[in-house]
């Protein structure tokens, strides 16, 4: 039976027993800005496009050009600042959300609008690669999840708040103040990472060389593994949720805004749970998280003709992808204590690897199955990943130092 309490490795931290966590709640600000940036266009395509005179669909690429950005800018970032002290680095990440948006809520045309996208997926992809090794140096290894736990707290707010928010501030004080109040909460995530982050030197040894290196370790590449096949099967399932409600439980609009509001609820509450299963094991908490996720897509498949289950599936799917980040982000980060910035780096580009390639296939299967197939895949994607944990993520393994 595979041991879930051998992965306790304990590198050296700068934390050195006492845990930052206002340093913690101000990188927890920070995410909250980035993401709430990063999901507004969603909710003010219309207002955007007819301002801007261009078409819905182009004024959606916005989001795209994020997303792709970000794939790519986390593992340049980590590279290409790894002689900074990271205090500074996390300063830069924080002023690209503040610039980002001060243009966004300027741009009289679609470059511009585009230059302030690209600016943001640099500081979002940036963040993320580093979020883990930066919550690492803020308090003791044990204490990581909890650490991960707050901050993924300003991930779920956002994805719950930004889309209501974004819409209510865009038909009353028009979009661009949408973007305005982005920049402003990145001000004030900038001044409480001044007050509050201490300095923190450049660990590791970021390059191409020690991604690769880090690579070959077996738990990163189980754990890169499992988050392919359950981010694959979330976004192939979640891209195309509204079809399913709409074609098999046979929802109106408004029963499905709600129980849109149940996932993201289900999902603030899953990463509270998700934090303190992980700190006694990640591994636990990523099967957890994955297996859960399974059954919700087995009710989706078979009882989702009901309502009410249909409703009560989506709620749990909710609750337990929330679990998912902080789980993989800590198991990752275990991994590689002593490069935890290149991990974190892999995790970010596999993560946007699996959210195109899960979205990608979900079209195809909706098309060639219907909302029930597209379900179906969401449950053996699930299953595939909580079992490569269950048979390998568990097992410890010799840190490579070099």
């Amino acid at each position: 039976m595979t041991d879930y309490t051998l992965e306790q490795e304990s590198p050296s931290s700068d934390a050195k027993g006492k845990a930052a966590w206002d340093a913690v709640v101000s990188l927890t600000l920070g995410v909250f800005g980035l993401v709430t940036a990063e999901f507004l266009p969603a909710s003010l395509l219309t207002p955007i496009s007819a301002d801007l005179g261009i078409s819905s669909g182009t004024a959606g690429q916005t989001v795209t050009v994020t997303a792709v950005v970000a794939a790519f800018a986390g593992p340049g970032i980590v590279i290409a600042t790894r002689s900074l002290n990271r205090r500074w680095t996390l300063f830069g990440l924080t002023a690209l959300l503040i610039i980002s948006s001060a243009l966004a809520a300027i741009a009289n045309g679609l470059p511009l609008l585009l230059l302030s996208r690209v600016l943001l997926g640099i500081g979002l992809g940036g963040f993320w690669a580093m979020s883990g090794a930066l919550a690492m140096r803020l308090v003791p290894m044990d204490l990581l999840p909890r650490a991960m736990a707050i901050i993924f707290t300003g991930v779920s707010v956002a994805t719950v708040t930004a889309a209501p928010l974004g819409a209510y501030i865009g038909s009353t004080l028009g979009w661009r103040a949408a973007f305005a109040l982005a920049a402003a909460v990145g001000v004030l995530a900038l001044l409480a990472q001044a007050v509050t982050v201490p300095s923190l030197p450049p660990a590791g040894h970021a390059g191409l060389g020690t991604l690769a290196a880090v690579l070959k370790r077996p738990k990163i590449r189980i754990g890169l593994f499992a988050t392919l096949f359950i981010v694959a099967g979330h976004f192939a399932g979640f891209t195309y949720i509204r079809p399913y409600l709409e074609g098999i439980p046979r929802l109106d609009v408004e029963m499905i805004s709600l129980v849109l509001l149940a996932f993201g609820i289900g999902g603030f509450f899953g990463n509270i749970v998700g934090g303190m299963i992980t700190e006694r094991s990640a591994t636990l908490g990523v099967v957890f998280a994955s297996s859960l996720i399974a059954v919700a897509a087995v009710i989706l498949a078979t009882l989702g003709a009901s309502g009410m289950a249909s409703a009560a599936a989506v709620a749990l799917w909710g609750f337990a992808f929330g679990a998912l980040p902080v789980s993989i982000q800590s198991y990752i980060t275990r991994a590689a204590p002593d490069e935890a910035e290149s991990a974190g780096a892999l995790l970010l580009t596999t993560f946007q690897i699996a959210i195109s390639s899960g979205a990608v296939l979900g079209g195809v299967l909706i098309d060639l199955q219907g909302p029930i197939g597209v379900m179906s895949f969401l449950g053996v994607a699930s299953l595939l990943g909580a079992s490569v944990m269950v048979a390998r993520g568990g097992r410890q393994v010799q840190l490579s130092q070099g």
